[in-house]
């Protein structure tokens, strides 16, 4: 397949109109179109001379996918499922709440951190997505027009596929991008502590943590990625970054009963984060198949986020949405779509 001009910078779309021989202006001609216009090909491209259009055809295509399929919750909540411009299949999720549109992107195809609460790593790794295909999550819903924040707390790690993520950002915020506020994007790692030094630099995005509970030898049992990269270490490097203006910093605390929501467990939590300027957000555990971890119930969850409040850690716990649909946090997973017959694949070209 011809390559897709819609995932490129405008730095990529000047020097891509160059090669053609076409003029300069042309990459932020391309780019207005891309990303401010309504259009789905490049013939719709009506400033292009014919014979711009004509060597862009040749050689690229427009690369907006529509997605294969939705389902919609009892709550609103919609899961998209996209063909990906390496035919493998990804999950997003569209999450209405009063008026906010969250829509929740996925950054790779599966997963290799293989943490034990969640159905995308059990999936394992497929692939990376191109920035291409994680824009066209957002641009491609019906509710496009609508989105108020963006998270990357789909499938796969986002620090895992950093270049990528780091271009998508580039341009949901730029002005010749979407030209949206980075303070509306939240990228969720499980803490790859060399490509979190890298992200805080080169992003103003939000950042939350996969911590799950403040001990190391627990944590390596739940998330094998902290035996290479310890969660001190990955607390240091956030010591280290003034999160005191509007850049927030969180941590996603998924809760498992009489594992991870003990008084032992508040007690070591005020000391790991004691300074740090940050949320907790706690995470109803939803069941995995072949993971005999346990949910909590509602009242150790509550007594558990009083507790910390109470210790001076803002803490809220976050309502599951999706659930009846598989959208839920940690139930994205397009294992099944991928076996099974290919759904109907609408492409723009």
């Amino acid at each position: 397949m011809k390559p897709a001009l819609f995932g490129k910078t405008l730095a990529e779309l000047t020097e891509l109109t160059a090669e053609l021989g076409l003029p300069k202006f042309t990459g932020k001609q391309l780019a207005d179109w891309l990303y401010h216009k309504e259009i789905s090909s490049i013939a719709e491209m009506s400033n292009l001379s014919k014979k711009a259009r004509e060597l862009l055809e040749e050689n690229y295509v427009c690369g907006l996918r529509e997605p294969s399929k939705v389902q919609t919750s009892a709550d609103g909540t919609k899961k998209y499922l996209f063909e990906t411009q390496t035919e493998k299949f990804i999950e997003t999720a569209m999450i209405p709440d009063k008026g906010r549109r969250t829509v929740c992107v996925s950054s790779q195809v599966g997963c290799k951190m293989g943490c034990q609460f969640c159905m995308t790593g059990k999936q394992g790794f497929q692939g990376q997505l191109s920035a291409g295909d994680i824009v066209n999550q957002i641009r491609s819903i019906p509710e496009h027009a609508e989105i108020t924040n963006i998270v990357y707390m789909g499938m796969g790690e986002p620090f895992d596929n950093l270049d990528e993520v780091l271009k998508s950002i580039e341009i949901l915020t730029a002005d010749w991008g979407f030209a949206m506020s980075p303070r509306r994007i939240t990228v969720s790692s499980v803490g790859i502590t060399p490509k979190l030094i890298r992200f805080l630099n080169e992003s103003e995005a939000h950042l939350a943590i996969s911590l799950h509970t403040p001990f190391d030898e627990e944590r390596q049992q739940l998330m094998p990625v902290q035996g290479a990269y310890p969660l001190s270490d990955i607390i240091d490097v956030i010591r280290q970054w003034n999160f005191h203006g509007q850049r927030r910093v969180s941590f996603e605390y998924i809760v498992f009963h009489g594992i991870n929501d003990t008084a032992r467990h508040v007690k070591e939590l005020s000391r790991l984060l004691a300074g740090i300027r940050c949320r907790i957000n706690l995470i109803r555990f939803h069941p995995v198949p072949e993971t005999p971890l346990p949910a909590t119930d509602e009242t150790a969850l509550q007594w558990f986020k009083d507790e910390l409040n109470n210790k001076g850690i803002l803490t809220t716990i976050r309502a599951s949405r999706g659930e009846d649909i598989s959208a839920a946090c940690g139930l994205l997973s397009t294992e099944n779509a991928a076996a099974k017959k290919k759904p109907p694949f609408q492409c723009s070209e």
